[in-house]
């Protein structure tokens, strides 16, 4: 988890047009320029599983022996709301808890406890290990992205626990992991060389981390199936001066040292670079807001804050296109999402009340991503189940799908469609002195030829009618649906699980080449069109 606040100005991510009077509808246009935009990744809708308060026990595992439905201990119900939004990777087993987490614990059948130091000094039942992560992986149709642990671990564990993992079963590895009940070698696909090694992963500099990740690279590999591709530990928030000290010390062979018999020297040492951002309504870390009960200041700041991360992927990316200009390191925003403060009513470990809110904020957070896909290829919200902005909470046998949950639903059908370039130019949302974009907008075009537009309305009192120039798209039928709810601290509860839910969506209307969208205050919509 990041443990600074940025200290930089907000900037405005699009063009801002005049403020136009409250009381009326808000016109806009915006035109499809291209339609050879690169390929959004389905990896941008990841998910992160950490080891913390009931994101893992309860939320995910509840064992054999539970009254809750379950298939080999992980809850049915989860896994089939999981499924329904088509997750495609998973970080797991942290964030800070990755550091601290040592594999060998967490396998065969006799498991003892740990102590959590992460998280409130927890005890870690270590119930949930590699074995379980990896049939929850299957249960869902994800592919894994593990963490090793470089703070508190060692070159050999990590090697060890990837040759556990991939080696073959009539190695010594794949015997031992054949006989605790998996023969078959797994896919590991994604692995990230420690976490936050700035802060809770060793509190390294940056030339001591870019020195220890070369290391550390050179004994991470799979030993049947792909090649995993290496993500290394990146920048909190404005941190350029580590972006670009691990850029320029870790990503290539030394020139004089290798032999091009032995080692590809043309290939990168890293295949990703992770980003961790946070978006908090206050923008300092001691008091970053409520979750519920706020006013409008929060509420626009909120939006201001997420905002931001098209400056800090910008800022990033340039710094990346120095060292990397074919774009082969991606950039990884593997944590993100809102944080609160403590609500102490809630069950703790990080629960948070998931709004309407929580809501526009991932549905222009992705959009930013899409903005960027030629850089932007993986990205894991933070968290899945029961912690910061999650998809789904529970409560012992209930559960429910929170707003956040409800916009990744209706924003799969852009994985792995190409982008379409906007020409764009926002109306302006002001509230005091803070000026936000009033819309946020994305397109993109799937393998079948179909067409998909999202939209967030950012502005909790106005409508927008916003007309979309479709250039030389042939369509002719359109359908959506729309996220909506009457406040905007509204939320879903055990006793009211579809107060912020899509309903279907009848502002659309399509005429020739012009898409006219008719777009509620504070809501989300995804059209269709054919």
């Amino acid at each position: 988890m990041t443990r600074h606040w940025i200290a930089a100005t907000f900037a405005a991510t699009l063009a801002l047009a005049p403020v136009v009077a409250q009381a009326e509808t808000v016109a806009a246009t915006a035109t499809v320029v291209s339609e050879t935009g690169p390929k959004i990744s389905r990896n941008l809708y990841g998910q992160f599983v950490e080891h913390l308060g009931r994101g893992v026990y309860e939320g995910i595992w509840v064992g054999t022996d539970s009254p809750i439905p379950n298939t080999r201990g992980i809850r049915n119900d989860v896994v089939a709301a999981l499924k329904q939004i088509r997750v495609p990777v998973v970080r797991w087993p942290g964030g800070c808890f990755a550091d601290d987490y040592h594999w060998r614990k967490g396998v065969g059948p006799e498991r003892k406890g740990s102590i959590n130091s992460s998280w409130s000094n927890a005890i870690e039942p270590n119930t949930f290990g590699t074995h379980e992560f990896m049939d929850f992986m299957e249960q869902i149709g994800a592919a894994p992205y593990v963490s090793v642990n470089m703070g508190s671990g060692t070159v050999e564990e990590a090697q060890d626990w990837m040759q556990y993992m991939t080696a073959p079963a009539n190695t010594a590895p794949g015997a031992e992991r054949a006989k605790n009940g998996h023969p078959e070698p797994w896919k590991v696909p994604y692995v990230g060389v420690g976490n936050e090694s700035w802060g809770c992963g060793g509190h390294m500099y940056p030339e001591e981390y870019a020195n220890r990740y070369r290391q550390y690279q050179g004994y991470i590999k799979t030993y049947s199936g792909p090649r995993a591709q290496k993500i290394a530990t990146g920048a909190d928030t404005d941190d350029y001066e580590w972006t670009e000290t691990v850029m320029k010390q870790a990503l290539k062979f030394r020139p004089k040292a290798t032999s091009p018999i032995l080692y590809n020297t043309t290939r990168p040492l890293m295949d990703g670079l992770s980003l961790h951002f946070y978006t908090l309504p206050s923008n300092k870390w001691d008091k970053k807001g409520v979750a519920t009960g706020f006013g409008e200041d929060q509420w626009i700041s909120t939006m201001q804050r997420a905002l931001l991360m098209d400056e800090m992927i910008r800022r990033h990316g340039a710094i990346m296109d120095q060292y990397d200009p074919k774009k082969e390191v991606a950039l990884v925003v593997d944590e993100w999402g809102t944080w609160f403060d403590k609500d102490e009513k809630g069950p703790g470990g990080l629960w948070q009340q998931n709004t309407l809110r929580d809501a526009l904020v991932a549905a222009v957070t992705l959009n930013i991503f899409h903005d960027h896909a030629d850089r932007v290829r993986m990205a894991n919200i933070a968290q899945m189940v029961n912690v910061l902005q999650a998809m789904i909470l529970t409560d012992k046998e209930k559960m429910l799908l929170t707003p956040t949950y409800h916009v990744f639903d209706m924003y799969k059908v852009h994985q792995e469609a190409t982008a379409l370039k906007l020409g764009f130019k926002s109306p302006v949302y002001q509230y005091g002195d803070v000026k936000v974009p009033m819309l946020s907008l994305t397109a993109s075009k799937d393998a079948a030829g179909k067409v998909h537009v999202s939209v967030a309305n950012l502005d909790p009192n106005r409508d927008a009618a916003l007309t979309v120039d479709l250039g030389s798209l042939n369509v002719s039928k359109v359908s959506g649906r729309v996220l909506t709810a009457p406040k905007m601290d509204s939320f879903n509860s055990f006793d009211a699980p579809d107060t912020v839910s899509p309903k279907a969506y009848t502002g659309a209307k399509l005429k020739g080449s012009s898409l006219s969208l008719s777009v509620p205050a504070k809501s989300v919509i995804t059209v269709e069109l054919e």
